[in-house]
Formats: structure tokens, C-alpha cells, sequence
């Protein structure tokens, strides 16, 4: 695995002298030398294996080689031919091959130069995340630099980011920006990797209300929250076990200490969103929480598992209604209910509302998870698709919840 640095490469007009000088402020006390490409001191401090410049057809590409860096008369024809075809906005691959060697050997490390297209259209954009992943192995820790280049890289920069997390499983370290105030001279440098934190956790709202799974929680906050994350994780285990009685006890923990635990501003950001999708502990009874995690998998088309929560729903309040003390969260106490109504229900010709609920939740439950036929014709032609399966298991499923109530 590979340490990259990705950066960019911008355009100033020529009658504005190229790129300022100035001397980057890391905020550490470190006196840098006075540079005007940002990239040279950030790949100093950082050492990466890779250096990745990446510019448009237009972009400065003479100053790498004549700004902050000289190199005498090496490739002298070379530059100057990159250098016509700078002022022409005509720079091309075979421009930059012969220059990016130079670079390497000054640098101690690979360095490639490539060309991007300008972004100006969602076809450019989608080209620009595909440029950027080729240049990041499986499992690479990378560093972006979105100093110089076009003011919308930065956000183009950032969706790179999530891509390059997602598909290549890359570690983003940082993104970075180097400031500049022609007023006061000064270059304050800036972390921007808060804001891939941002995007991180709105997707992990959106994967929570996708499949109820607290633990994309869990992983955002276990480096500042370790407690906290241990509770959610212990809670979305027994939720996607459909151990939903279990998941109360270390979610109840979770709500009690979020509030004494909000050092980390991004869970004060979102712990108002993060008490929403945990509220139904204080309230909802163990058949209900089971409903509505019945409905809410409906909704998103996880139809196996809504299946067998309605199903467990119903069968949690028929163990409630049974005479004797028999407890929900028994296990054997539950079997014994479901053969109770198995063994009453089959000889039966004549079904109540309720009965036939059962019997239709739990061959719904049985066909999606084995992917077998079914026995019963309007249970197969449920299953002839999507919008009768769904509406097959929300009648059975809303059946059973109002019927077993009376």
C-alpha cells in the first residue's frame, strides 16, 4: 500500500506574474522556505511514495519546472515546447512525459503529471473521479491538495474522496488547502477534512434509514467515543439478529450518556438525528418496535425481513395475550405459541382475520427465505412481483398488528 498526494494545478494570467511567493503556515511553528506551488511544501513534510499533479490543457505547467525549482538547461526543449503549448492551452500527454523524470529525481519519489478535463459538465466531472482513481491503489493512504486549480475542484475534490473511501478502500488522511491574504501576506493552511467527516455522516444517515443498522454509527464515533460506539454496536448486533428485546438495555446506556459525551462536534452536530433513530426505546413496546421495523424494511424492499418481523411482531403479542406467565423474549415460551397455533390453525377451513395473517406472514417468511414456491396460489402469485409482494405484506403485515390487538 502506497502513501499518495494528489494536488492540482492551476492558471494565472500571465501579466499577474504566475503564482505568489509566500511562506505556508502549518500552524506548528515550522519556518518553511517561500514557495509559490503549494504542492512543493506539502510534499516535503508529507514524503509520499507517489506525487500526482494533476492540470487542465491550460494549466501552469512551465512553472513546476521554472518557479520554485530550477533545473538549469535539463530538457531544455522540452520545456520550452511545454511552454508554447501552455500559452495555447494545447499541453498534452506527450508534453508532460519526457518533464515528469526531472521532478522525481529532485524529489526523491514517483511524481506523474496527467491532464484533466475543465469540469464543466457532469460528463467531465465523472472523467476527473476517474482520473484520480487510477492513480490509487487498493488499500492507499492519501493526502488531496485543493489549493490551486478551478474553485469548484474543491468540491469535485471532496466527492473523489468518498469515491476513492469507497471503492478503493483508500484511507483519506487529509485534504488540504493552502491560503494566501495578498493583504497581510499571510498563508494560514487549513485541514478541510471535516468535511468528508460531514459527508461521512449523512451517509450513514442514509445507510441507517436504508437498513436500521446502528453499527455505521458506531464506526464514526469510536475514535473520540469508544462507550458510546461499544453500545450501538452491542445494539445493532441483537437488531439484526431480530433479538430486538436484547437491543434495548445497551441502547438505553447509549441515550443516557450522549449527552455527557459531546466533545466531539460532529456528534453534537448530529446527536439531535442520532436520539430520533434511537427514541423508540422509550416508548415502543417490543411488538411495536418489531411493526415498525416490519414497515420501515417494507419500505426500502427488504422483503425478507419484514417478512419475519411481522411475523415476530404478531407472535410477540399472541405470547403476551396467552394465559400463564409466558415471556416474549423466551424463546421456548415463543415456540410453544407458534405450535399452539400451528397445530389449531391448519385444520381449520374457516380462519379468522388474524389466523390468516399468521399463516401468510409465515409462509411469506418461509418462501423468501428458502427462494422456494409456494403451496398456496395467492402466496406464488404475490411473488410474481415487486408491487404485489409489497402490497401482500403490508395487508398481512398490518392485519396481524390490528387484529392481534383485540
Amino acid at each position: 500500500m502506497a502513501h499518495v498526494l494528489l494536488t492540482f494545478l492551476g492558471r494565472v494570467r500571465k501579466e499577474e506574474g504566475g503564482y505568489q511567493k509566500t511562506r505556508y503556515d502549518f500552524g506548528d511553528d515550522s519556518r518553511e522556505e517561500p514557495t509559490a506551488f503549494f504542492g512543493w511544501p506539502l510534499q516535503g513534510r508529507l514524503k509520499p511514495d507517489r506525487l500526482v499533479i494533476l492540470g487542465t490543457a491550460g494549466s501552469m505547467w512551465e512553472h513546476l519546472f521554472e518557479g520554485d525549482l530550477a533545473f538549469g538547461d535539463a530538457e531544455e526543449d522540452a520545456r520550452l515546447a511545454l511552454q508554447e503549448a501552455v500559452d495555447h492551452k494545447q499541453v498534452t500527454a506527450l508534453h508532460l512525459a519526457p518533464l515528469a523524470p526531472l521532478l522525481s529525481e529532485r524529489l526523491g519519489c514517483e511524481v506523474i503529471l496527467d491532464l484533466i478535463p475543465y469540469c464543466r459538465d457532469a460528463t467531465e466531472q465523472v472523467h476527473l473521479l476517474e482520473i484520480m482513481a487510477t492513480h490509487v491503489g487498493e488499500g492507499d493512504r492519501v493526502n488531496l491538495d485543493v489549493t490551486h486549480g478551478f474553485r469548484h475542484l474543491p468540491m469535485v475534490a471532496l466527492l473523489s474522496a468518498l469515491q476513492l473511501q469507497t471503492m478503493r478502500r483508500a484511507e483519506v488522511d487529509r485534504i488540504w488547502y493552502g491560503s494566501f491574504d495578498p493583504e497581510t501576506q499571510k498563508a494560514p493552511v487549513y485541514n478541510l477534512s471535516g468535511l468528508l467527516q460531514i459527508a461521512e455522516w449523512l451517509q450513514a444517515l442514509h445507510t441507517y434509514d436504508k437498513d436500521g443498522d446502528y453499527s455505521v454509527f458506531s464506526r464514526l464515533i469510536e475514535s473520540s467515543s469508544p462507550a458510546l460506539a461499544k453500545h450501538l454496536g452491542q445494539a445493532a448486533f441483537y437488531e439484526q439478529i431480530n433479538n430486538t428485546g436484547q437491543a434495548r438495555g445497551p441502547l438505553r446506556k447509549f441515550r443516557q450518556e450522549l449527552s455527557a459525551t459531546m466533545e466531539n462536534p460532529l456528534l453534537r452536530l448530529f446527536a439531535d438525528e442520532l436520539r430520533q433513530r434511537t427514541a423508540w426505546v422509550e416508548n415502543s413496546t417490543l411488538a411495536e418496535r418489531q411493526y415498525e421495523l416490519a414497515l420501515h424494511f417494507l419500505e426500502y424492499g427488504d422483503f425478507l425481513r419484514a417478512a419475519i418481523l411481522g411475523f415476530e411482531s404478531l407472535l410477540t403479542q399472541l405470547v403476551q395475550a396467552a394465559p400463564g406467565p409466558l415471556d416474549p423474549l423466551n424463546y421456548a415460551h415463543r415456540d410453544l405459541v407458534k405450535k399452539q397455533w400451528d397445530h389449531t390453525i391448519k385444520p381449520r377451513r374457516q380462519r379468522s382475520a388474524t389466523e390468516q395473517a399468521y399463516l401468510d406472514l409465515r409462509e411469506l417468511r418461509n418462501v423468501l427465505a428458502h427462494g422456494s414456491r409456494s403451496n398456496f396460489a395467492e402466496i406464488q402469485e404475490a411473488l410474481s412481483s415487486e408491487d404485489k409482494l409489497r402490497n401482500a405484506l403490508h395487508w398481512a403485515i398490518q392485519l396481524a398488528h390490528e387484529g392481534a390487538k383485540h
